[in-house]
Formats: C-alpha cells, structure tokens, sequence
C-alpha cells in the first residue's frame, strides 16, 4: 500500500514487545516496526502524524452503565464480537496498582486491591476484568503522555479492531473469532486479511510474519488502525460517542472508527 494522504498515518497496536506500528508516509510504502515505548513511537513519527491506537484513551473518576461510555456503544454494534470491547474503570482504579508483578500471586492481589477502588468508583459498583487490568500499564502509558503534551491529543486517537472491521465492512461485524481460547483462529484472520485487501492492502505485506516482539493477530489489528488513522485524515471517520466525552484533563473519551 502507497500512501496518497499529505501526512504521516500509524496504526498501533499493543504487543509483548511494546507496540506494534504499521505506518505509512506521504507516498511511502506501508512498513511495520516495534517499539519498546509509546513515548518513542511518537517521537519517531512527523510532528502532524495521525496515530490510531488499539487502546482506551481518556480516564472518568467516577464510571456509570456501559463503562467509560465508548465500550457500551460499541458493543450492540458488534453482536456476536461484543466481548472483545473490555470495560475500562475510572481513573483511580487504572492507577491504583503500578508496582511491577513478580509472581502469580502478587498479580492476582492487585487485581483485587485496583477492583475494590473501581467498585468504589463505580456506579452500579463493578470490579475490573482480568482482561482489561492486564492492559492497565499500557493504558498508564499513554495517559501520562497526553497530560504531559497536550498537543498530542488532536493527533493520537482511540479506535478498537473489531469496530473498525465491523465499520469497513459496511456496518456487519466478523463472522468469526480472532481467537479461540487464547489461540489465533486461522479462518478468522483469514476473513480479516481479506477485508484489509479490500481496503488497499496488498496481501504480501499482511502475509510476512509479524516482527518478534508481537503476534499475528497484533500485526493485523495495528494494520486497520493504520486505516483508522487515514479515515480521521479524510475526514470519514466517526467517533463513539460523538461528540466525543472529555475526562477532567480535557482527554477526548470516544472510539473512532
């Protein structure tokens, strides 16, 4: 895929190895790369890139219904898909628990501790997933970012995969699973890489294997957010909720798509 868009565009992805970007430049080629920290991604990008990232952006200190707000707008969207759009607490509880885990134990201690403070700020009260503390550090990341470089919030944008496939498929979620039990279902990535090669990316680049660091279904997810990123630029994009909820520090709480 040659990029015809004026700026720099990324879609990143979460990953063992830090983050994962797929990222193409004005007139460039698609590459992919990992980083080791957001902070660094981003200084690597052009100062007016757009980066779409697979990650909740922007904390509320107290959540109601439907989490955050964005996760319980996107969930009827996606039907069957739904369980992969994780609730997200409030502020407090994402930032209750930063001490690095050694073992097993200390983990699921801290789950506790950080789901009894989401409970107290929560209403209905409602403890934190598994799933989603475990991308906690990683949501810390970019938060500390955005409340440090204000400007930087125009221009790093939440989306989701799974809403972003579900949108370039015209509204109709993925027949099928990324994963089966914590396993990359091969049909479902199938069924993914063929959207993308709708979508103008060329199936060589979505077939290499994904650098060391992430995994396949990584590589894929930080492939539709790079379109994510081009649809914000053309202007096709839309945010859920729109317009977007903004947390005390003036942090745009949506998920675009």
């Amino acid at each position: 895929m040659i990029s015809d868009l004026p700026v720099a565009i990324a879609g990143v992805d979460g990953c063992k190895g830090g983050w994962i970007a797929v990222r193409a430049d004005p007139g460039q080629a698609t590459t992919v790369q990992i980083y080791a920290a957001f902070a660094a991604l981003v200084a690597d990008l052009p100062s007016n890139a757009i980066v779409a990232v697979d990650m909740p952006i922007g904390l509320p200190d107290v959540t109601h219904k439907g989490a955050r707000g964005p996760e319980g707008l996107a969930r009827p969207l996606l039907k069957q898909r739904q369980s992969s759009v994780f609730s997200i607490p409030s502020r407090s509880a994402v930032h209750a628990e930063t001490a690095p885990f050694t073992t097993l134990d200390e983990w699921y201690a801290a789950h506790r501790r950080a789901s009894e403070v989401a409970r107290q700020t929560s209403d209905p009260p409602r403890a934190i997933s598994i799933q989603a503390f475990g991308i906690f550090a990683k949501i810390r990341e970019i938060d500390a970012l955005l409340i440090a470089e204000p400007q930087l919030r125009a221009r790093i944008c939440e989306s989701h995969p799974e809403v972003a496939f579900c949108r370039l498929n015209g509204g109709e979620p993925m027949s099928l699973p990324k994963k089966i039990k914590g396993m990359v279902h091969q049909a479902g990535m199938a069924e993914r890489k063929a959207l993308l090669c709708r979508c103008g990316y060329d199936a060589d680049f979505l077939d290499q294997s994904a650098p060391r660091g992430a995994a396949a279904d990584d590589f894929l997810d930080a492939a539709v957010m790079m379109l994510v990123a081009g649809r914000i630029v053309r202007g096709e994009a839309r945010p859920l909720p729109d317009p977007p909820l903004l947390d005390r520090h003036g942090i745009p709480i949506t998920i675009w798509s």
